[in-house]
């Protein structure tokens, strides 16, 4: 063969790995990152919610689904973990920046049981997420105290809110877990407000709480704080947004307390790991 063609087809080789990586990305060169034991991720979805757990026997839970467009985050950050299956969903209410992305995660993996708050609301969000539910023959099992979502030996998630059947407004709807990993405890609040934490009854002590509503001013009462006393305390919020979460408020009752504070607008995806008795931590933006 003749030089001239040599260079002809390395040229033409190289081209094809550069268009490659331009539509496809580098992800032919990265392989999949491990999980390795239990890790939370609060992942990075602006002013919305959207929580995976990683169980220490490699089952997933995804804790709602950000705003409508945050699918495709959630989904990479998944595959990024090799995930092809998310056994628990749990949609702690149906407003729009905590099931946005759901429907589009319900179409790109295996799922296993979906847990949501019995409550109507008229949204076409909302009414798009039943379909799609309905659509892949899943069912939606009833998010209410008492209901334990998973147990073994290891750990448990069970709900303690919501309590009542009613409530004035839909963020006192949002589901209130408790997750126990052996001798270490997480609370996820979703939007719930001062009138569920005064509900609450029992042991709600946690190491780590996610902050009701973005930080809000309506959630994270004096004495609720006293009751979980978390080490650490993790807000899903956006940059520069418009309810100008989180309040100075609660912040101030955040540090009053010594409580760690990690901010997705200011620390990205936070990933919380533990071996059952110790607790470690990290945002994306180190």
């Amino acid at each position: 063969m003749k030089i001239k063609s040599i260079k002809s087809l390395l040229i033409l080789a190289v081209v094809f790995v550069v268009a490659f990586i331009i539509n496809h990305g580098t992800a032919m060169f990265n392989p999949v990152e491990k999980i390795d034991g239990f890790e939370i991720h609060y992942i990075d979805v602006g002013q919305a919610d959207a929580t995976a757990v990683f169980l220490p026997d490699g089952k997933t839970m995804l804790i709602d689904g950000g705003n409508s467009g945050d699918g495709i985050i959630i989904k990479k950050h998944l595959k990024r973990y090799g995930i092809k299956r998310i056994d628990y969903i749990v949609s702690t209410h149906p407003h729009e920046d905590h099931i946005g992305g759901l429907s589009y995660v319900i179409n790109n993996f295996d799922i296993g049981e979906i847990y949501m708050p019995k409550v109507s609301y008229d949204s076409a969000i909302y009414t798009q997420l039943l379909e799609t539910i309905s659509s892949y023959g899943y069912t939606i099992n009833s998010a209410k105290k008492g209901v334990c979502i998973t147990e073994n030996d290891e750990y448990k998630a069970e709900i303690l809110s919501p309590i009542r059947d009613e409530y004035d407004d839909m963020n006192h709807y949002s589901v209130i877990m408790k997750l126990t990993y052996k001798n270490t405890s997480y609370l996820f609040t979703g939007d719930a407000e001062v009138v569920n934490e005064k509900d609450l009854s029992g042991d709600i002590s946690a190491d780590v709480l996610k902050v009701g509503h973005h930080g809000s001013d309506t959630s994270s009462s004096e004495d609720f704080l006293d009751r979980v006393n978390p080490e650490i305390a993790v807000i899903h919020v956006g940059k520069n947004n418009s309810y100008n979460h989180p309040h100075n408020v609660v912040i101030k009752r955040l540090n009053e307390r010594n409580i760690k504070i990690l901010r997705t607008d200011m620390d990205g995806t936070i990933i919380i790991k533990s071996d059952g008795i110790n607790i470690t931590y990290e945002g994306a933006r180190k």
